[in-house]
């Protein structure tokens, strides 16, 4: 479906290409080509606006590069690799590049091959109490922008899309890069806020309920943190490197955008570190909280042997040896004598130890 802004609706010049809609969101689309690959190709030529899905894209996007005025956008949804293979000869791309964006298994980095640059960044999401990511691949080549994902990913839901594509378009295929990467740097954020949510929980719990599920709990979120600073660490190097260096094929007008993105990033991680520190100070407040209640155990523990081992050890005297008849009251009487002393003396000992909180 062709994007126009309202004011363009009634231009006799602007030619519209109708095609389905996007698909809305991770798990909307039904209708999936025999090779896996949703295509999309958005070129625009002066006042020419193009937005076409499927096979007819490669045709369009044969066209717009043949131009030297169309700018445009390449999206890869589930590509196979026969057609990142297809979109790479039309794009002159290296096969090592195209090779990297067959794998998906990339980390987080920045590759400059020339004019075109290979940005790969990670989407996060939190899902079920844990924090997953997503890799995004994108290849800005001067006027062109080829963005690579899967089919959890919609890059038109993302807030600078919402409004029309035509906009980011007119400023160029690395403002387009800069909308699509704020968008994914802007949603680490809650992530991070419900992390640190949960710490907070995980404090208040750790004096009151110290117990195993809450240690699983602790270590899982230290991973789920260290996950989150493996992602977001390098993206930083990388925002700082498009921001401040004129040999990238970023212009100097959208560079400033791309560092905004950077600090937001330096934000991102200095409160990563924060939370990372709290997640330890938890684990060692968890780990001091089990030593104390297995002192305090010991400590009870060692005050009731007291007690029993001095009954015991009576018992065991004249159990033995009879204590000469009980001390000659014939037993009896002798027997309830001993009993008596034994239960005063540990009644002595409990007290003792009660008043210096060992029982």
């Amino acid at each position: 479906m062709t994007n126009r802004s309202p004011s363009e609706a009634d231009d006799p010049i602007v030619r519209a290409v109708h095609t389905a809609e996007p698909a809305a969101g991770p798990a909307a689309a039904e209708a999936i080509p025999a090779d896996g690959t949703v295509i999309r190709v958005v070129s625009l030529e002066g006042d020419l606006l193009c937005d076409v899905e499927g096979e007819a894209a490669m045709a369009e996007l044969e066209r717009a590069v043949s131009s030297t005025e169309a700018r445009v956008w390449v999206d890869l949804c589930g590509a196979t690799p026969a057609r990142l293979a297809q979109v790479g000869r039309i794009l002159g791309f290296h096969p090592l590049l195209v090779e990297d964006l067959a794998e998906r298994d990339q980390r987080a980095k920045l590759e400059q091959m020339g004019e075109m640059l290979h940005l790969v960044v990670f989407s996060l999401g939190f899902d079920d109490g844990s924090v997953y990511d997503r890799e995004l691949d994108f290849v800005l080549s001067g006027r062109v922008l080829l963005s690579s994902h899967s089919r959890w990913w919609d890059p038109r839901a993302t807030h600078h899309m919402r409004l029309g594509l035509e906009a980011a378009m007119r400023r160029g295929a690395d403002f387009l890069l800069w909308a699509l990467c704020d968008d994914t740097i802007d949603a680490y954020f809650p992530i991070l806020d419900k992390l640190g949510d949960e710490i907070d929980a995980l404090e208040d719990e750790v004096v009151a309920n110290a117990d195993r599920a809450l240690l699983e709990r602790l270590f899982e979120l230290k991973r789920e943190l260290i996950q989150v600073r493996r992602t977001t660490a390098p993206e930083r190097e990388m925002f700082n490197v498009l921001s401040s260096r004129g040999e990238t094929p970023i212009s100097a007008e959208n560079r400033l955008y791309f560092r905004d993105a950077y600090d937001h990033l330096i934000r991102l991680t200095d409160e990563l570190d924060t939370y990372r520190e709290l997640a330890s100070a938890s684990l060692e407040t968890y780990l001091s909280t089990v030593n104390n209640n297995l002192s305090l155990i010991m400590k009870r523990l060692t005050g009731v042997t007291v007690v029993v081992a001095g009954i015991g050890a009576v018992a065991g005297i004249f159990g033995m040896s009879e204590a000469q008849a009980a001390f000659r009251l014939d037993e009896g009487s002798g027997f309830w004598i001993v009993t008596a002393g034994c239960i005063l003396l540990a009644g002595v000992a409990a007290a003792i130890l009660h008043k210096i909180d060992w029982i």
